[in-house]
């Protein structure tokens, strides 16, 4: 069973979550991605061939339209690759998003390696409808 997987990625991290995507494609392949729009614009240069949907940009609602996805139990997987030492007009947004993946128990990754270990764990591995 296909499950959707949020991809959202700071400006300077952008690139790293592109490369993430481009690594694990085949196993991201039979999933619904859904990413903010520059943040998917980045990914499908780095992989054309992924079929991504995108909401707004961050600042202008993504992350926002993401978070109401998670509460209405639509995202099973997010992979945000914040910037820690940026500071982001828009913190209480992502402070938001990080809080309904906190309540209602989305697994998250935020970086290149805890990303990698939840591929290693199987999670995207396909499973029957």
């Amino acid at each position: 069973m296909a499950m959707t997987i949020a991809a959202v990625a700071h400006d300077q991290k952008k690139a790293a979550l592109a490369d993430w995507v481009h690594r694990h494609q085949e196993q991201l392949r039979p999933h619904h991605l859904i990413a903010t729009a520059t943040t998917g614009s980045v990914i499908r240069k780095m992989v054309p061939g992924l079929d991504i949907r995108t909401v707004k940009s961050g600042p202008l609602g993504g992350d926002q339209q993401i978070g109401a996805m998670i509460a209405d139990g639509l995202i099973d997987l997010l992979v945000f690759f914040p910037d820690p030492l940026t500071p982001m007009p828009h913190d209480v947004d992502v402070k938001a998003l990080l809080r309904l993946a906190l309540v209602y128990d989305v697994p998250c990754a935020f970086n290149p390696h805890s990303a990698d270990l939840i591929v290693a764990s199987r999670m995207l591995a396909p499973r029957p409808a």
